[in-house]
């Protein structure tokens, strides 16, 4: 079970991409936070590489979103990985809002603040043409959103590492997509760290990580960045490859980090580490690896 928080939260609240398999949300999720030391969680609320649209467990939804209000755990949903409003397939295209819709309305029955989705290709000709399609598409489900009322949750834009033809991946691409948007009150940015250094933001030269949080805010404005995926990078940066590495143990190294949790931009955003939990090594604890990535972001915020 999950402790009693009784201080102030903390300027950055710390925590991990979370597994709900077995026993759920609340039974499986929660316990998981508490042992790696987490102070915010991220889910999949449905397979994340497929596009079934799961119903939620009515009991388990109650006790996750109670759980989390009453011990200040900050949460937020990740979208399946195969949704692209830029594809050249109108039923991919379907399927993606469907697939969208599902993780927006079950976002806001769990409680999270924000649903994260990658920002996708253009597969289907141009960029613009492209962007166009996102309009289309995805305008519709933020007007949705308006319904749901105040506690209505974000829709968190994720730039992706700049594979072939990403339609974000540099902070600048946001403001075209953003525009394509309306601007949508509750539209906000999701940064993976990794994603932005493999697209050529070097986070680990002098002034990189400030002139990172300059461009996003050039994008899109000030306070839309709602949440941090804190990821280390196996490769350099600029390489367009997005492999997570544990925080410090990679190119963009722990310096970089720290500098991101004092910059007047992140201030009140959530981390949540997606680095490998060890699940693959012979003498594997279950959490071990996230519990010192954790561990290591709260030594360098404090």
């Amino acid at each position: 079970m999950l402790t009693a928080v009784n201080s102030p939260e903390p300027r950055n609240p710390i925590g991990a991409h979370v597994p709900v398999a077995g026993r759920g949300l609340a039974g499986t999720g929660l316990p998981y936070a508490a042992g790696v030391g987490a102070e915010t969680v991220q889910v999949f609320v449905a397979n994340p590489r497929g596009w079934a649209t799961p119903a939620g467990n009515r009991a388990q939804d109650e006790a996750f979103r109670t759980a989390c209000a009453e011990q200040g755990i900050r949460s937020f949903v990740h979208a399946p990985y195969l949704i692209n409003f830029g594809s050249d397939s109108a039923a991919t295209r379907e399927r993606s809002a469907e697939s969208l819709r599902h993780s927006l309305h079950r976002s806001h029955a769990i409680g999270a603040e924000g649903t994260v989705v990658h920002t996708g290709s253009a597969l289907c000709g141009t960029r613009a043409e492209a962007l166009a399609m996102v309009r289309e598409s995805v305008l519709p489900l933020l007007d949705e959103l308006d319904g749901l009322g105040p506690d209505a949750p974000r829709l968190l834009l994720e730039p992706t590492a700049g594979q072939g033809s990403s339609l974000c991946s540099r902070m600048e691409d946001l403001a075209a997509y953003a525009e394509a948007l309306d601007h949508h009150p509750l539209l906000g940015v999701c940064l993976d760290t990794c994603h932005a250094f493999a697209a050529g933001h070097d986070l680990a030269a002098p002034g990189g990580v400030a002139a990172m949080l300059d461009a996003l805010t050039d994008a899109v404005g000030p306070g839309r960045l709602r949440l941090i995926h804190a990821n280390d990078s196996k490769d350099v940066a600029g390489a367009r490859k997005d492999r997570h590495e544990n925080i410090g143990a990679g190119h963009i190294g722990r310096s970089a980090f720290r500098e991101l949790l004092a910059h007047p931009a992140t201030a009140g955003v959530p981390l949540v580490i997606e680095t490998p939990d060890g699940r693959h090594d012979p003498d594997r604890v279950e959490g071990a690896l996230h519990a010192r990535d954790i561990a290591t972001l709260k030594s360098l915020r404090a």
